[in-house]
């Protein structure tokens, strides 16, 4: 079965991204068709990138790049959930993305990602060549998310609409398609 990396790319104490990503993880789980590795980047709290040496090399010297590196290298697929940030991504998946870079190539990516009224768009858009550059495959269905707060239920936990939740699966039913195509070349 396939480990998909569902990798949280928010960071900061109260935020709505570890909701969202959870909601993802309860889907890819329920799906059943992946082993689930739930990275949340707060939890891993990677430094600055920190390397004396290109990423390239693999001749990591720190301990949390090693465990960094042996975790993407695992995963077959990944979804990123990022916010928008100032008409950008997240500096937590910039930092993740440069710590590492075989372990990225050939693996194919969704994103689901959130903001105000463009839904994160541009965060998207700004993360597009990045993953590209990498040799990622990125799907074509992506969930964008407006103003999120209000899919919070009382509880926290992230409650998503119909359309949200089809994109979601048909994103699987895609990263599925292309890890079974890219898998032989890598």
């Amino acid at each position: 079965m396939p480990q998909l990396m569902i990798v949280v790319g928010s960071v900061r104490e109260g935020r709505i991204g570890l909701p969202i990503a959870e909601w993802v993880k309860r889907a890819a789980e329920a799906d059943g068709r992946f082993d689930v590795d739930f990275a949340d980047l707060a939890e891993i709290a990677l430094p600055l990138m920190d390397e004396p040496h290109h990423p390239r090399l693999r001749k990591y010297t720190k301990q949390h790049t090693i465990d960094w590196s042996r975790r993407a290298d695992e995963a077959d697929a990944f979804v990123f959930a990022f916010p928008e940030y100032n008409h950008s991504y997240s500096t937590a998946i910039k930092n993740a993305l440069d710590y590492l870079h075989e372990e990225w190539s050939g693996k194919p990516v969704g994103f689901v990602n959130w903001g105000g009224n463009s839904g994160g768009t541009r965060a998207q858009v700004s993360l597009r060549p990045v993953v590209s550059a990498l040799g990622m495959v990125m799907t074509r269905g992506n969930i964008e998310i407006n103003f999120p707060q209000k899919q919070l239920g009382d509880d926290g936990r992230f409650e998503p609409n119909e359309q949200q939740s089809s994109v979601l699966q048909l994103q699987f039913d895609e990263l599925l398609r292309l890890h079974g195509a890219l898998s032989p070349l890598r």
